[in-house]
Protein backbone atom coordinates (compact mmCIF):
# COMPACT_ATOMS: atom_id res chain seq x y z
CA UNK A 1 0.00 0.00 0.00
CA UNK A 2 1.10 3.52 -0.85
CA UNK A 3 -0.04 6.75 0.38
CA UNK A 4 0.16 10.24 -1.01
CA UNK A 5 0.12 13.71 0.46
CA UNK A 6 -1.55 16.60 -0.91
CA UNK A 7 2.11 18.74 -0.65
CA UNK A 8 3.25 15.50 -2.71
CA UNK A 9 0.71 15.49 -5.31
CA UNK A 10 -2.10 17.99 -4.71
CA UNK A 11 -4.40 16.04 -8.39
CA UNK A 12 -3.98 12.77 -7.15
CA UNK A 13 -4.89 13.72 -3.28
CA UNK A 14 -7.87 15.80 -4.76
CA UNK A 15 -8.56 12.73 -6.89
CA UNK A 16 -8.56 10.39 -3.43
CA UNK A 17 -10.36 12.91 -1.49
CA UNK A 18 -13.20 13.44 -4.42
CA UNK A 19 -13.75 9.68 -4.65
CA UNK A 20 -13.73 8.94 -0.65
CA UNK A 21 -16.54 11.57 -0.49
CA UNK A 22 -18.87 10.30 -3.02
CA UNK A 23 -18.19 6.42 -2.51
CA UNK A 24 -16.89 6.76 1.42
CA UNK A 25 -14.23 4.97 0.53
CA UNK A 26 -10.44 6.29 0.95
CA UNK A 27 -8.91 4.31 -1.68
CA UNK A 28 -8.21 3.96 -5.04
CA UNK A 29 -6.86 1.25 -6.64
CA UNK A 30 -4.25 2.03 -9.29
CA UNK A 31 -3.65 -1.14 -11.87
CA UNK A 32 -0.81 -1.15 -14.96
CA UNK A 33 -2.04 0.36 -17.98
CA UNK A 34 -1.82 -1.81 -21.05
CA UNK A 35 -2.50 -3.91 -23.39
CA UNK A 36 -0.55 -6.84 -24.11
CA UNK A 37 2.63 -4.43 -23.82
CA UNK A 38 4.94 -3.16 -21.51
CA UNK A 39 3.14 -0.80 -18.96
CA UNK A 40 2.40 2.61 -20.30
CA UNK A 41 4.88 5.20 -18.80
CA UNK A 42 4.15 8.05 -21.10
CA UNK A 43 1.49 10.63 -22.05
CA UNK A 44 2.62 9.71 -25.87
CA UNK A 45 2.11 6.14 -24.80
CA UNK A 46 -1.30 6.26 -23.22
CA UNK A 47 -2.43 8.29 -26.16
CA UNK A 48 -1.39 5.66 -28.75
CA UNK A 49 -2.91 2.81 -26.42
CA UNK A 50 -6.23 4.83 -26.10
CA UNK A 51 -6.31 5.08 -29.81
CA UNK A 52 -5.61 1.53 -30.25
CA UNK A 53 -8.13 -0.02 -27.97
CA UNK A 54 -11.56 -0.33 -27.17
CA UNK A 55 -11.05 2.61 -24.22
CA UNK A 56 -14.01 4.95 -24.35
CA UNK A 57 -12.01 7.62 -21.86
CA UNK A 58 -9.14 8.83 -21.37
CA UNK A 59 -7.72 11.08 -18.29
CA UNK A 60 -3.94 12.29 -18.10
CA UNK A 61 -3.90 14.84 -15.34
CA UNK A 62 -6.24 17.76 -15.24
CA UNK A 63 -7.17 16.94 -19.13
CA UNK A 64 -10.12 14.35 -19.98
CA UNK A 65 -10.43 12.98 -23.29
CA UNK A 66 -13.03 10.95 -24.61
CA UNK A 67 -13.57 9.33 -28.33
CA UNK A 68 -15.97 10.90 -31.16
CA UNK A 69 -17.73 7.41 -30.62
CA UNK A 70 -17.52 6.68 -27.12
CA UNK A 71 -21.17 6.17 -25.24
CA UNK A 72 -23.06 8.20 -23.48
CA UNK A 73 -22.40 6.81 -19.99
CA UNK A 74 -18.40 6.93 -20.79
CA UNK A 75 -18.74 10.78 -21.27
CA UNK A 76 -20.85 11.29 -18.05
CA UNK A 77 -18.63 8.90 -16.36
CA UNK A 78 -15.59 11.63 -17.45
CA UNK A 79 -17.60 14.48 -16.95
CA UNK A 80 -18.60 13.38 -13.24
CA UNK A 81 -14.70 12.54 -12.93
CA UNK A 82 -13.42 16.04 -13.70
CA UNK A 83 -15.63 17.79 -10.96
CA UNK A 84 -13.64 17.15 -7.76
CA UNK A 85 -15.88 19.75 -6.21
CA UNK A 86 -18.94 17.61 -6.44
Amino acid sequence: MQSVTREENPLYYDLISAFHRKTGIPVILNTSFNENEPIVCTPEEAIDCFQRTRMDVLAIGPFVVVKPNGSMEALAAASAKTDLNA
